[in-house]
């Protein structure tokens, strides 16, 4: 099976998501990362419903990497439990998969 990911996470700003992409990135945690801005996120926390303005960072990487990408975003993220969670990419363009596994692998 295939260990390639597509992981969001929402931030509380643009600039917030753009440290937070440039940083993995740079760090060969993920290939690539998309903001999204504009996203608008209604949730429930600490007792009642939220209705915030977020910006959503779409990535791409690998599931053994998750170790690492999960409490380097904690560390640079401004809520207490931001959301950093994965999808499998069940199939895509293999030069393109293949590309993620090169840039990833410079993090392990």
């Amino acid at each position: 099976m295939a260990d390639e990911i597509v992981l969001f996470i929402t931030a509380g700003s643009d600039d917030e998501a753009a440290t937070i992409a440039r940083t993995l990135v740079n760090e060969h945690l993920v290939a690539c990362a998309n903001i999204i801005s504009g996203v608008r996120s209604v949730f429930f926390w600490e007792g009642a419903t939220q209705d915030e303005p977020e910006a959503l960072i779409v990535l791409k990487s690998r599931l053994p990497l998750m170790d690492k990408i999960i409490p380097r975003v904690k560390e640079l993220h401004s809520y207490s439990e931001p959301e950093v969670i994965a999808l499998p990419i069940v199939s895509g363009s293999r030069s393109y998969l293949d590309w993620i596994g090169e840039v990833t692998r410079k993090a392990e």
